[in-house]
């Protein structure tokens, strides 16, 4: 049976932790394909909040099969954590596994990711400074430190070792930091190692198998498309593809094991951290959706920043991953509003009206939107399960939005409970 992927149509934070969990129901393997512990997902099940940043969000399911594949960075103090956390509360972590390939975040990679973004003042990226981006610089560098190397204390010792070489002098040199030593890294980690171990295994083969044996699988990325390192709002993006075409690599199975795309995206906009954001909102329309949408990042905390709908980057989303449905969650955080507007286009610095995404980064940098507005609806839609039981102003919002991304809408969030939610709906 071919793969699922969920992907994020926006700046990330557009809730895919629930449409993870509501298709991970169904599903026997739900795998995490990108990005670190930089990414957070919050599912709210049975009155309880849970939230994930690096165990896929199926291990909520038992029974279910969670990897964490080969393209994601991974803090093993981070991982342990939350390991511990989940059994704590009741959580059975038998199914989880971690890729032996995927790559390591070190004490150096987060006392640089803060360095970098201190010296950077003004120019900054916004990281969530967890170590994200150096780790996976020295993976394109190829001396990183992988998951496999927690299994054999000499291999990881060297490798820190090389690895420390350059890093020393950079931290000493340019930050003013402080030198580390390859062996007090290995021995913090040793308990570490001890944890993780027998989850490691070559996940590859595990998804693999899953298909081959005509299982579910659901692929997750973290982010969100706008913050892809090659295809979003550079240099204000994250270091890794949240795209669907990286889930193969990410995974390591090939593209035609992948047979459905889903796209999820607010019924509104947020962005965390530095970078252009058309159609961000300074006014109370804005406050109104931070204080609905409790918009505060699951990993940071930071306040998100709020606006309309976004259109054009919504196509150009749809148009990287190739969506074949969308999820529009947080419908609900709009009731109330007397209009609800709609970016439809965006208008340069010149005038011109732009329908498609700008690849230059200094036209984006100057659009403005262009607004399409709507009439807006006060009845709570909290409890709609069908999408007749919806206001007629709320459906005509969804069905302009999904007549102009060209993509159905399959999914439409109601609340933020599990189970509020409209689904298998084709707009």
């Amino acid at each position: 049976m071919p793969a699922t992927v969920i992907v994020g149509a926006q700046w990330g934070d557009e809730g895919k932790g629930k449409v993870v969990d509501l298709l991970a129901e169904k599903s026997d393997l739900v795998a995490r394909y990108q990005g670190g512990n930089n990414a957070g997902h919050t599912i709210v099940a049975d009155s309880q909040t849970y939230k994930l940043h690096l165990v896929p969000s199926g291990i909520l399911y038992p029974g279910t099969l969670c990897v964490i594949g080969t393209g994601t960075v991974v803090d093993p103090g981070a991982l342990v954590t939350e390991i511990d956390g989940l059994e704590s509360r009741g959580i059975v972590l038998d199914g989880l596994r971690l890729s032996g390939s995927a790559h390591l975040i070190m004490p150096y990679h987060v006392a640089l990711d803060g360095a970098s973004e201190m010296r950077l003042g003004r120019f900054s990226i916004g990281t969530t400074r967890r170590g994200i981006g150096p780790c996976y610089q020295d993976k394109a560098a190829r001396i990183g430190i992988r998951a496999q190397d927690l299994l054999d204390p000499k291999i990881l010792v060297r490798k820190l070792e090389i690895a420390l070489e350059m890093k020393n002098e950079i931290m000493e040199r340019i930050f003013g930091l402080p030198r580390m030593d390859a062996q007090d890294i290995a021995d913090a980690l040793a308990p570490m190692a001890a944890r993780l171990a027998p989850f490691i295994a070559d996940t590859s083969l595990l998804v693999d198998q899953a298909l081959r044996d005509d299982k579910n699988v659901l692929l997750e990325g973290a982010q969100g498309t706008m913050l892809d390192v090659d295809h979003g709002t550079y240099p204000f993006v994250t270091s890794s593809n949240p795209i669907a075409g990286a889930a193969c690599a990410g995974i390591g199975i090939g593209p035609t094991r992948i047979s459905r795309v889903v796209g999820v995206s607010k019924a509104y906009a947020t962005r965390v951290g530095e970078g252009p954001f058309p159609t961000e909102l300074d006014d109370a329309d804005g406050a109104r959706m931070l204080e609905r949408g409790n918009e505060f990042g699951t990993t940071t905390g930071r306040q998100r920043r709020c606006g309309w709908i976004d259109l054009v980057a919504l196509r150009y989303a749809a148009r990287l991953s190739g969506f074949t449905e969308l999820a529009l969650t947080k419908l609900d955080v709009l009731s109330g509003f007397p209009r609800v507007r709609i970016c439809e286009a965006y208008r340069t610095r010149d005038g011109e009206i732009l329908t498609e995404f700008p690849y230059h980064q200094t036209v984006f940098h100057g659009c403005t939107p262009v607004y399409r507005d709507l009439e807006g609806w006060d009845e709570d839609i909290s409890e709609c399960r069908g999408l007749k039981h919806l206001p007629v102003a709320a459906r005509t919002y969804v069905e302009t939005i999904a007549a102009a991304v060209e993509v159905p809408i399959t999914l439409i969030g109601t609340g933020q409970g599990r189970h509020q939610v409209i689904d298998t709906v084709e707009i």
